[in-house]
Protein backbone atom coordinates (compact mmCIF):
# COMPACT_ATOMS: atom_id res chain seq x y z
CA UNK A 1 0.00 0.00 0.00
CA UNK A 2 1.98 3.33 -1.02
CA UNK A 3 2.17 6.45 1.32
CA UNK A 4 -0.35 8.12 -0.05
CA UNK A 5 -3.25 5.35 0.30
CA UNK A 6 -2.03 4.81 3.64
CA UNK A 7 -2.41 8.40 4.89
CA UNK A 8 -5.83 8.70 3.51
CA UNK A 9 -7.16 5.54 5.41
CA UNK A 10 -5.25 6.73 8.96
CA UNK A 11 -6.75 10.16 8.27
CA UNK A 12 -10.18 8.81 7.95
CA UNK A 13 -10.19 6.34 10.79
CA UNK A 14 -8.83 9.15 12.71
CA UNK A 15 -11.35 12.28 12.17
CA UNK A 16 -14.10 8.66 12.56
CA UNK A 17 -13.25 7.82 16.15
CA UNK A 18 -12.48 11.51 17.30
CA UNK A 19 -15.96 12.16 16.09
CA UNK A 20 -17.37 9.52 18.14
CA UNK A 21 -16.65 11.35 21.30
CA UNK A 22 -14.23 9.05 22.63
CA UNK A 23 -11.19 10.54 25.23
CA UNK A 24 -9.01 11.91 22.61
CA UNK A 25 -5.88 10.71 24.16
CA UNK A 26 -7.36 6.94 23.90
CA UNK A 27 -8.34 7.70 20.69
CA UNK A 28 -4.47 8.91 19.23
CA UNK A 29 -2.95 6.09 21.39
CA UNK A 30 -4.79 3.37 20.15
CA UNK A 31 -4.62 4.27 16.73
CA UNK A 32 -1.08 4.92 16.68
CA UNK A 33 -0.87 1.38 18.06
CA UNK A 34 -2.91 -0.47 15.76
CA UNK A 35 -1.75 1.09 12.68
CA UNK A 36 1.84 0.39 13.61
CA UNK A 37 1.27 -3.17 13.84
CA UNK A 38 -1.03 -3.47 10.90
CA UNK A 39 1.53 -1.51 8.24
CA UNK A 40 5.05 -2.44 10.40
CA UNK A 41 4.19 -5.84 12.29
CA UNK A 42 4.36 -6.20 16.08
CA UNK A 43 8.20 -5.67 16.11
CA UNK A 44 7.68 -2.33 15.41
CA UNK A 45 5.62 -1.78 19.19
CA UNK A 46 8.64 -2.63 20.59
CA UNK A 47 9.61 1.18 20.96
CA UNK A 48 6.17 2.42 21.95
CA UNK A 49 6.80 2.52 25.52
CA UNK A 50 9.52 4.70 24.94
CA UNK A 51 8.27 6.88 23.02
CA UNK A 52 5.34 7.06 24.94
CA UNK A 53 7.54 8.59 27.88
CA UNK A 54 10.02 10.23 25.89
CA UNK A 55 6.71 12.48 25.36
CA UNK A 56 6.99 13.32 28.82
CA UNK A 57 10.25 13.73 29.56
CA UNK A 58 10.65 17.29 29.27
CA UNK A 59 11.17 19.99 32.28
CA UNK A 60 8.80 22.22 30.23
CA UNK A 61 5.93 20.38 30.50
CA UNK A 62 6.16 21.23 34.63
CA UNK A 63 5.01 24.98 33.58
CA UNK A 64 1.66 23.09 32.82
CA UNK A 65 0.19 21.65 35.89
CA UNK A 66 1.51 24.98 37.53
CA UNK A 67 -0.55 27.34 35.09
CA UNK A 68 -3.98 24.80 35.67
CA UNK A 69 -3.24 25.44 39.48
CA UNK A 70 -3.24 29.25 39.13
CA UNK A 71 -6.31 29.09 36.66
CA UNK A 72 -7.78 26.72 39.52
CA UNK A 73 -6.83 28.92 42.81
CA UNK A 74 -8.58 31.68 40.98
CA UNK A 75 -11.67 29.94 38.69
CA UNK A 76 -12.57 28.61 42.33
CA UNK A 77 -12.67 31.91 43.85
CA UNK A 78 -14.96 35.15 43.87
CA UNK A 79 -12.35 36.36 41.69
CA UNK A 80 -14.55 36.84 38.68
CA UNK A 81 -17.42 37.82 40.18
CA UNK A 82 -14.90 41.13 41.59
CA UNK A 83 -13.35 41.70 38.01
CA UNK A 84 -16.79 41.74 36.37
CA UNK A 85 -18.03 44.49 39.03
CA UNK A 86 -14.94 46.55 39.08
CA UNK A 87 -15.28 47.17 35.07
CA UNK A 88 -19.05 47.44 35.19
CA UNK A 89 -18.44 50.62 37.47
CA UNK A 90 -15.56 51.86 35.55
CA UNK A 91 -17.45 51.35 31.98
CA UNK A 92 -21.09 51.66 32.64
CA UNK A 93 -21.62 54.91 30.73
CA UNK A 94 -20.59 53.39 27.44
CA UNK A 95 -23.59 52.07 25.31
CA UNK A 96 -23.49 48.48 26.03
CA UNK A 97 -21.38 49.25 28.67
CA UNK A 98 -22.00 45.76 30.27
CA UNK A 99 -21.51 43.51 27.47
CA UNK A 100 -17.82 45.89 27.76
CA UNK A 101 -17.37 45.12 31.13
CA UNK A 102 -17.63 41.44 30.43
CA UNK A 103 -15.38 40.99 27.26
CA UNK A 104 -12.73 43.11 29.63
CA UNK A 105 -13.45 40.83 32.42
CA UNK A 106 -12.85 37.84 30.25
CA UNK A 107 -9.51 39.17 28.87
CA UNK A 108 -8.42 39.91 32.23
CA UNK A 109 -9.84 36.49 33.48
CA UNK A 110 -7.88 35.07 30.61
CA UNK A 111 -4.10 36.78 31.49
CA UNK A 112 -5.44 34.69 35.03
CA UNK A 113 -6.35 31.58 34.15
CA UNK A 114 -4.88 30.49 30.57
CA UNK A 115 -7.84 28.53 29.63
CA UNK A 116 -11.02 29.73 27.70
CA UNK A 117 -14.01 27.28 29.74
CA UNK A 118 -12.63 28.68 32.84
CA UNK A 119 -13.05 32.16 31.99
CA UNK A 120 -16.31 31.64 30.30
CA UNK A 121 -17.48 29.75 33.58
CA UNK A 122 -16.38 32.30 36.18
CA UNK A 123 -17.74 35.43 34.23
CA UNK A 124 -20.49 33.92 32.63
CA UNK A 125 -21.72 32.27 36.19
CA UNK A 126 -22.19 36.24 37.20
CA UNK A 127 -22.78 38.11 34.01
CA UNK A 128 -25.04 36.78 31.68
CA UNK A 129 -27.54 36.41 34.42
CA UNK A 130 -26.73 40.06 35.76
CA UNK A 131 -27.35 41.13 31.96
CA UNK A 132 -30.43 40.01 30.95
CA UNK A 133 -31.93 41.16 34.06
CA UNK A 134 -31.12 44.46 33.01
CA UNK A 135 -32.54 43.64 29.67
CA UNK A 136 -30.15 42.73 27.60
CA UNK A 137 -30.88 40.28 24.32
CA UNK A 138 -30.28 36.77 25.13
CA UNK A 139 -28.40 36.64 21.83
CA UNK A 140 -25.77 39.35 23.08
CA UNK A 141 -25.32 38.92 26.51
CA UNK A 142 -24.59 34.66 25.78
CA UNK A 143 -22.86 35.31 22.58
CA UNK A 144 -20.27 38.15 23.81
CA UNK A 145 -19.04 36.05 27.10
CA UNK A 146 -18.62 32.68 24.43
CA UNK A 147 -16.67 34.41 22.96
CA UNK A 148 -14.87 36.51 25.13
CA UNK A 149 -13.77 33.51 27.02
CA UNK A 150 -12.11 32.22 24.53
CA UNK A 151 -9.48 35.23 25.25
CA UNK A 152 -7.93 32.39 27.23
CA UNK A 153 -5.71 31.06 24.88
CA UNK A 154 -4.64 33.83 23.38
CA UNK A 155 -3.58 36.10 26.02
CA UNK A 156 -0.42 34.76 28.17
CA UNK A 157 0.05 32.98 30.03
CA UNK A 158 -1.44 30.52 27.82
CA UNK A 159 -1.61 26.32 27.96
CA UNK A 160 -2.43 26.83 23.91
CA UNK A 161 1.11 28.15 23.61
CA UNK A 162 2.92 25.99 25.91
CA UNK A 163 1.91 23.02 23.87
CA UNK A 164 2.96 24.66 20.70
CA UNK A 165 5.80 25.37 21.98
CA UNK A 166 6.58 21.86 23.02
CA UNK A 167 5.22 20.20 19.50
CA UNK A 168 7.19 22.99 17.40
CA UNK A 169 10.95 23.23 20.08
CA UNK A 170 9.65 27.12 19.43
CA UNK A 171 10.29 29.77 22.30
CA UNK A 172 7.23 29.61 24.58
CA UNK A 173 8.29 33.18 26.05
CA UNK A 174 8.66 34.35 22.91
CA UNK A 175 5.34 32.96 21.96
CA UNK A 176 3.79 34.14 25.30
CA UNK A 177 4.48 37.94 24.27
CA UNK A 178 3.50 37.16 20.86
CA UNK A 179 -0.17 37.22 22.28
CA UNK A 180 -0.26 40.26 24.21
CA UNK A 181 -0.74 42.38 20.94
CA UNK A 182 -2.97 40.81 19.15
CA UNK A 183 -5.00 39.59 22.16
CA UNK A 184 -5.46 43.18 23.22
CA UNK A 185 -6.70 43.84 19.28
CA UNK A 186 -9.26 41.07 19.28
CA UNK A 187 -10.41 42.36 22.41
CA UNK A 188 -10.20 45.78 20.98
CA UNK A 189 -12.19 44.40 17.75
CA UNK A 190 -14.79 42.61 19.86
CA UNK A 191 -15.96 45.80 21.98
CA UNK A 192 -15.86 47.92 18.77
CA UNK A 193 -18.43 45.61 17.67
CA UNK A 194 -20.23 45.59 21.10
CA UNK A 195 -20.74 49.41 20.59
CA UNK A 196 -21.55 49.26 17.25
CA UNK A 197 -24.49 46.66 17.64
CA UNK A 198 -25.79 48.59 21.14
CA UNK A 199 -25.32 52.26 19.47
CA UNK A 200 -27.88 50.94 16.51
CA UNK A 201 -29.86 48.87 18.95
CA UNK A 202 -29.82 51.69 20.90
CA UNK A 203 -30.08 50.24 24.03
CA UNK A 204 -29.06 51.58 27.21
CA UNK A 205 -28.95 49.62 30.71
CA UNK A 206 -28.57 52.38 33.29
CA UNK A 207 -31.00 55.49 33.56
CA UNK A 208 -29.57 58.33 31.73
CA UNK A 209 -28.86 60.44 34.71
CA UNK A 210 -27.47 56.63 37.00
CA UNK A 211 -23.80 57.33 38.13
CA UNK A 212 -21.41 55.19 40.41
CA UNK A 213 -19.50 57.71 42.63
CA UNK A 214 -16.01 57.97 42.81
CA UNK A 215 -15.74 55.74 46.11
CA UNK A 216 -17.58 53.29 44.53
CA UNK A 217 -15.45 52.88 41.80
CA UNK A 218 -12.09 52.80 43.32
CA UNK A 219 -13.93 50.24 46.39
CA UNK A 220 -14.23 47.78 43.55
CA UNK A 221 -10.28 47.64 42.84
CA UNK A 222 -8.89 46.27 46.04
CA UNK A 223 -9.56 42.85 45.83
CA UNK A 224 -8.49 42.50 41.56
CA UNK A 225 -5.39 44.48 42.04
CA UNK A 226 -3.34 41.30 44.40
CA UNK A 227 -4.36 38.66 40.85
CA UNK A 228 -3.06 41.17 38.03
CA UNK A 229 -0.39 41.66 40.20
CA UNK A 230 0.87 37.95 40.26
CA UNK A 231 0.71 37.99 36.37
CA UNK A 232 2.66 41.04 35.90
CA UNK A 233 5.31 39.86 38.40
CA UNK A 234 5.63 36.24 36.58
CA UNK A 235 5.86 37.65 33.15
CA UNK A 236 7.95 39.91 34.61
CA UNK A 237 10.52 37.47 36.15
CA UNK A 238 10.11 35.37 32.62
CA UNK A 239 10.73 38.27 30.70
CA UNK A 240 13.44 39.49 32.64
CA UNK A 241 15.43 36.61 32.30
CA UNK A 242 14.89 36.04 36.28
CA UNK A 243 13.06 32.47 35.94
CA UNK A 244 12.59 30.24 33.21
CA UNK A 245 8.85 29.97 32.24
CA UNK A 246 8.32 26.30 34.82
CA UNK A 247 9.79 28.13 37.72
CA UNK A 248 7.80 31.33 36.85
CA UNK A 249 4.69 29.14 36.84
CA UNK A 250 5.65 27.39 40.11
CA UNK A 251 5.71 30.76 41.86
CA UNK A 252 2.65 31.74 40.47
CA UNK A 253 0.28 29.00 41.08
CA UNK A 254 1.76 29.74 44.92
CA UNK A 255 0.88 33.49 44.89
CA UNK A 256 -2.49 32.63 43.67
CA UNK A 257 -3.26 29.79 46.01
CA UNK A 258 -1.97 31.95 49.07
CA UNK A 259 -4.09 34.70 48.11
CA UNK A 260 -6.97 33.00 47.55
CA UNK A 261 -7.13 31.84 50.67
CA UNK A 262 -5.74 34.97 52.27
CA UNK A 263 -8.33 37.41 50.35
CA UNK A 264 -11.52 35.28 49.35
CA UNK A 265 -10.66 33.22 53.03
CA UNK A 266 -11.35 29.55 51.62
CA UNK A 267 -9.81 27.79 54.97
CA UNK A 268 -12.02 24.99 54.21
CA UNK A 269 -10.15 22.37 53.33
CA UNK A 270 -12.67 20.83 50.76
CA UNK A 271 -11.95 24.10 48.71
CA UNK A 272 -8.40 23.41 48.71
CA UNK A 273 -8.89 19.93 47.94
CA UNK A 274 -11.27 21.26 44.97
CA UNK A 275 -8.38 23.48 43.81
CA UNK A 276 -6.16 20.46 43.59
CA UNK A 277 -8.56 18.00 42.37
CA UNK A 278 -9.31 20.17 39.11
CA UNK A 279 -5.42 21.24 38.63
CA UNK A 280 -4.92 17.22 38.81
CA UNK A 281 -7.58 16.35 36.40
CA UNK A 282 -7.13 18.88 33.57
CA UNK A 283 -2.87 18.21 33.73
CA UNK A 284 -3.51 14.25 34.01
CA UNK A 285 -5.72 15.13 30.56
CA UNK A 286 -3.23 17.30 28.47
CA UNK A 287 -0.50 15.29 29.72
CA UNK A 288 -1.88 12.10 28.62
CA UNK A 289 -2.85 13.71 25.25
CA UNK A 290 0.50 15.37 24.79
CA UNK A 291 2.07 11.17 25.42
CA UNK A 292 -0.38 9.65 23.09
CA UNK A 293 0.23 12.22 20.44
CA UNK A 294 3.85 11.78 20.17
CA UNK A 295 3.28 8.62 19.88
CA UNK A 296 0.89 9.49 17.01
CA UNK A 297 3.57 11.45 15.34
CA UNK A 298 5.76 8.38 15.31
CA UNK A 299 3.46 6.23 13.44
CA UNK A 300 2.85 9.25 11.19
CA UNK A 301 6.35 10.04 10.52
CA UNK A 302 7.69 5.94 10.64
CA UNK A 303 5.02 5.28 7.69
CA UNK A 304 6.31 8.49 5.70
CA UNK A 305 2.77 10.18 5.88
CA UNK A 306 4.25 13.35 6.79
CA UNK A 307 6.94 13.45 4.50
CA UNK A 308 4.85 12.61 2.07
CA UNK A 309 2.24 15.18 3.16
CA UNK A 310 4.70 17.93 3.30
CA UNK A 311 6.35 16.63 -0.16
CA UNK A 312 2.54 17.17 -1.71
CA UNK A 313 2.09 20.55 -0.75
CA UNK A 314 5.54 21.65 -1.36
CA UNK A 315 5.07 20.44 -4.68
CA UNK A 316 1.70 22.62 -5.18
CA UNK A 317 3.89 25.52 -6.38
CA UNK A 318 1.01 27.76 -5.23
CA UNK A 319 1.49 31.44 -4.12
CA UNK A 320 2.39 31.52 -0.50
CA UNK A 321 -0.44 33.09 0.56
CA UNK A 322 -2.78 30.91 -0.77
CA UNK A 323 -0.80 27.92 0.75
CA UNK A 324 -1.48 30.15 3.89
CA UNK A 325 -5.17 30.45 3.26
CA UNK A 326 -5.79 26.35 2.64
CA UNK A 327 -3.62 25.62 5.86
CA UNK A 328 -6.06 28.07 7.52
CA UNK A 329 -9.00 26.80 6.02
CA UNK A 330 -8.03 23.34 7.40
CA UNK A 331 -7.49 24.45 11.05
CA UNK A 332 -11.04 25.99 10.87
CA UNK A 333 -12.30 22.62 9.74
CA UNK A 334 -10.50 20.67 11.97
CA UNK A 335 -11.24 22.87 14.88
CA UNK A 336 -15.07 22.31 14.55
CA UNK A 337 -14.48 19.28 15.13
CA UNK A 338 -11.38 17.92 17.29
CA UNK A 339 -10.03 20.05 20.51
CA UNK A 340 -7.27 22.48 19.93
CA UNK A 341 -4.84 20.34 21.93
CA UNK A 342 -5.05 17.60 20.07
CA UNK A 343 -5.03 20.10 16.28
CA UNK A 344 -1.84 21.33 17.95
CA UNK A 345 0.30 18.47 18.94
CA UNK A 346 -1.10 16.40 15.70
CA UNK A 347 -0.44 19.29 13.45
CA UNK A 348 1.87 21.31 13.69
CA UNK A 349 5.00 19.23 13.77
CA UNK A 350 3.23 18.33 10.04
CA UNK A 351 2.61 22.25 9.32
CA UNK A 352 5.75 23.90 10.94
CA UNK A 353 8.63 22.44 8.32
CA UNK A 354 5.87 23.84 5.36
CA UNK A 355 5.67 27.65 6.61
CA UNK A 356 9.26 27.96 7.56
CA UNK A 357 10.16 26.62 3.87
CA UNK A 358 7.21 29.29 2.89
CA UNK A 359 9.03 32.11 4.43
CA UNK A 360 6.55 32.64 7.67
CA UNK A 361 7.59 32.88 10.86
CA UNK A 362 6.70 30.11 13.91
CA UNK A 363 5.94 32.32 16.22
CA UNK A 364 3.62 34.50 14.02
CA UNK A 365 2.06 31.11 13.01
CA UNK A 366 1.51 30.18 16.47
CA UNK A 367 -0.92 33.40 16.69
CA UNK A 368 -2.35 32.19 13.81
CA UNK A 369 -3.16 28.82 15.10
CA UNK A 370 -4.39 29.89 18.46
CA UNK A 371 -6.51 32.27 16.71
CA UNK A 372 -8.36 29.39 14.53
CA UNK A 373 -8.82 26.90 17.57
CA UNK A 374 -10.56 30.14 19.51
CA UNK A 375 -12.88 30.12 16.89
CA UNK A 376 -12.86 26.22 17.43
CA UNK A 377 -14.63 26.75 20.79
CA UNK A 378 -17.22 28.44 19.22
CA UNK A 379 -18.13 26.26 16.26
CA UNK A 380 -20.55 23.20 16.65
CA UNK A 381 -20.48 20.65 17.18
CA UNK A 382 -17.66 20.72 19.81
CA UNK A 383 -17.84 24.36 20.20
CA UNK A 384 -16.99 23.57 24.56
CA UNK A 385 -17.37 27.40 24.80
CA UNK A 386 -20.77 27.12 23.27
CA UNK A 387 -21.65 24.00 25.78
CA UNK A 388 -19.96 25.61 28.91
CA UNK A 389 -22.54 29.03 28.18
CA UNK A 390 -25.64 26.80 27.47
CA UNK A 391 -25.07 24.94 30.98
CA UNK A 392 -25.31 28.26 32.78
CA UNK A 393 -28.23 29.63 30.96
CA UNK A 394 -30.04 26.53 29.87
CA UNK A 395 -33.29 28.10 28.73
CA UNK A 396 -31.05 29.67 26.17
CA UNK A 397 -30.89 27.48 22.95
CA UNK A 398 -27.76 26.41 21.26
CA UNK A 399 -29.28 28.34 18.17
CA UNK A 400 -29.39 31.45 20.08
CA UNK A 401 -25.57 31.56 21.71
CA UNK A 402 -24.51 30.72 18.07
CA UNK A 403 -25.76 33.56 16.47
CA UNK A 404 -24.60 36.10 19.66
CA UNK A 405 -21.15 34.11 18.38
CA UNK A 406 -20.84 34.32 14.91
CA UNK A 407 -19.74 38.25 14.59
CA UNK A 408 -17.15 37.19 17.09
CA UNK A 409 -16.29 34.84 14.68
CA UNK A 410 -16.03 37.36 12.28
CA UNK A 411 -14.05 39.44 14.22
CA UNK A 412 -11.27 36.52 14.76
CA UNK A 413 -11.16 35.76 10.47
CA UNK A 414 -10.65 39.81 10.58
CA UNK A 415 -7.89 39.49 12.82
CA UNK A 416 -6.45 36.65 11.11
CA UNK A 417 -6.37 39.11 7.96
CA UNK A 418 -4.91 42.06 9.86
CA UNK A 419 -1.85 39.80 11.22
CA UNK A 420 -1.71 38.32 7.43
CA UNK A 421 -1.07 41.86 6.25
CA UNK A 422 0.77 42.81 9.44
CA UNK A 423 2.82 40.20 10.84
CA UNK A 424 5.06 42.60 12.89
CA UNK A 425 1.57 42.80 15.45
CA UNK A 426 2.34 39.00 16.11
CA UNK A 427 6.44 39.66 15.94
CA UNK A 428 7.43 43.20 17.22
CA UNK A 429 7.15 42.92 20.95
CA UNK A 430 8.99 39.31 21.08
CA UNK A 431 11.73 41.02 18.82
CA UNK A 432 11.98 43.96 20.72
CA UNK A 433 12.14 42.27 24.47
CA UNK A 434 14.15 39.04 23.29
CA UNK A 435 15.93 39.94 20.15
CA UNK A 436 15.75 39.08 16.53
CA UNK A 437 15.75 35.15 16.18
CA UNK A 438 19.04 33.81 15.16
Amino acid sequence: MSPGTQGALVMLITLVILLSGAPVAFCLGTLAIVFIALFRGFDALQVVAETFYAGLNDFTLVSIPMFVMMGAAIGSSPAGKDLYEALDRWLYRLPGGLVISNIGACALFAALTGSSPATCAAIGKMGIPEMRRRGYPDDVATGSICAGGTLGILIPPSITFILYGIATETSIGRLFLAGVIPGLMLTGLFVLWTLFLMWKRGFRAHAAEFRYSWKQKFQSVPKVAPFLAVVVGVMYVLYGGIATPSEAAGVGAALCVVMAVAIYRMWNPKQLWAILRDTTRESVMILMIIAASVVFGYMLTSLYLTQTLATAIAAMEVNRWVLMALINFFLLIAGCFIPPAAIILMTSPILLPIITAAGFDAVWFGVIVTINMEIGLITPPVGLNLYVINAIAPDVSLMTIMRGAVPYVLCMILAIVILCFFPEIATWLPNHMMGGVK
